[in-house]
Order: C-alpha cells, then structure tokens, then sequence
C-alpha cells in the first residue's frame, strides 16, 4: 500500500509517520513538498505517484490565533482540505483527514456521535468545520476522524507546558469546568492505520482515548506521573478555577467528549483509557528524551 503522510512535521504527523512506516510503502510531506493551500500543486504532486491512501494531519492548529487570523485558518483548515479531496479524488486516492471536537458548542451532557449537529464557538472550529464540509463535498472515498485534546512528544503540549510551569511557581491555577478527553497521538496514529486496515467505509469517526477528564484533572495526574518519574517540582498548589477566571480569545466548548461506538464497530479495536495513555507518555518522556 502506498500512503502519502501530509504534515508530517507536526506533532500527530511524527506518530502517525513512526507507526506506519512499517506498515506500507510511505512518503512524508511537508509543507516545503506540498502546500496544501495551493490547488494546483497539490494536484501536481499527487499524480505523481499512484498513491492508495493520503493522510492529512496538517493544519492551523493555533486556536486562540485563530480569532486575528481568520483569513489563514480558513485557507489551510478549509481550503487546503478540499483541494486534497479533489486532487483524491483525481487519482481515486482514499483520504483520511482529521478534524476536531471544536466543531461543537459544548452545550451537551452527552458524548457526541458523528451526527450530532456541529455549532463551532471559534474561528478555528469554524474553519475545521468548513474543511469536514469541503471533504463531503466532493463525495469521493475519505475517513474524517474528530478528535480531542491531542498531545504528544512531536510537538508543544498541554503536559509538557504543566511540568514546566510546575518546577517554577508555587501554585498553577487549571482550568474545572470544560470537559473532555486527553487523547495521545501515538494512540491516534494507531486508530488512523486501524481505519485503512480494516477498509472503514466512507464518513466521519469518532476518537479520543477513553474516559473523560478535565483540564483540572488532566493537569493533576500529569504532575502526579512527573513526581513517579522523579521529576523534582516546585509546585504546592494546584487551584481550579472557572473558565472566567481564565479569559482566552477564542471560546472553548465545556463539554466535548466523543462517543467513539462507531470506530469501534468499523475497526473491531479495543480503546485505551486517557489515565494509562498519559501514564505511558510521561514515562517515555520522562525517561528516554531529554529533561526540559
């Protein structure tokens, strides 16, 4: 099988790429081989070869940048996605893209399925959301995976930021009140190669690891795995506090947590719950990379 990864220079693209050079004949692209945002090269590049599959984890990820910088995010999150799907589609290619849990308004109390109806809150949901709608559009062969919470060892992240902050200042005051699920892109990478594998039909897919947490808790337990891993810390006091008290330019959904039933039905593959998923990455980072 030959699979072409885009964004491969990005956190999700480095597990994605590791995991799947194994698996099948595999080309990474960055951004200095294809620009997804420019059409006519993205068809250039992609008949160059007869690819079977095309993975896309490039994207504007800056969600709060977003709200200043509209323009780019729509370009790339929703433009760029449909001019992979067209050029796919050009040369019957599968693409498998993913998207986000931003593409809803939090206002559930339950997990969302792949219907339920998307109302984005930010920019960046919203250019997510027109990059889904750009992808169905073209009615060709492609897996959209919605997604939460990514973090992983190829890029900034949310437990790594924690442990940071943790070994200089007394006390870190984390948001309670949006709820979701940490999601390890190492375990993202395998659900990608699962949905190829497995010949998934057409649609959008559920996955995040299992369980649901807040950035409270997220933030509690990466402290807790820091400290098992012998990572001396200054912190004292770990002070939830309400999404108020933490004003950010873009607004996040309070609730956004993923029924992943579908993934598990198309797939046959069982789930690993976010508290070992994290357990697992902060032994790895802590034990065999550099210390920050």
């Amino acid at each position: 099988m030959k699979i072409l990864l885009i964004g491969a220079g990005g956190m999700l693209g480095h597990d994605v790429a590791a995991l799947l050079e194994s698996k099948c004949d595999l080309t990474l692209s960055s951004i200095d081989y294809i620009d997804i945002t420019d059409e006519a090269k993205v068809i250039e590049v992609l008949k160059r070869e007869e690819w079977d599959v095309v993975v896309n984890t490039a994207a504007y990820t800056n969600v709060d940048g977003a709200e200043t910088n509209e323009a780019m995010a729509f370009e790339v999150n929703g433009e760029g996605a449909g001019n992979l799907a067209r050029a796919c589609n050009a040369i019957g290619a599968k693409l498998i893209h993913i998207s986000t849990d931003f593409v809803f308004d939090g206002a559930s109390s339950i997990p969302y399925t792949e219907s339920s109806q998307p109302a984005p809150l930010s920019v960046y949901g919203g250019s997510k959301l027109a990059g889904e709608e750009a992808v169905m559009r073209e009615d060709g062969d492609y897996i959209i995976i919605r997604t939460s919470w990514l973090y992983g060892v190829g890029g900034d992240n949310f437990p790594d930021k924690i442990i940071s902050l943790a070994r200089d200042r007394n006390i870190l005051s984390i948001i309670f009140d949006q709820v979701g699920t940490p999601t390890h892109t190492l375990d993202l990478a395998e659900a990608v190669w699962n949905l190829i594998d497995s010949k998934a039909d057409s649609g959008i897919y559920n996955f995040s690891n299992e369980g649901v947490a807040s950035w409270y808790d997220f933030a509690y337990l990466a402290v807790e795995l820091a400290r098992k891993e012998g990572i001396v810390l200054k912190l004292d006091t770990l002070r939830p506090i309400r999404t108020e008290e933490y004003p950010t330019a873009a607004k996040r959904p309070a609730f956004s947590v993923l029924d992943k039933a579908k993934y598990k039905r198309a797939t046959g593959a069982a789930i690993a719950h976010w508290t070992k998923s994290l357990g697992a990455y902060m032994k790895e980072r802590w034990t065999t990379k550099e210390k920050p």
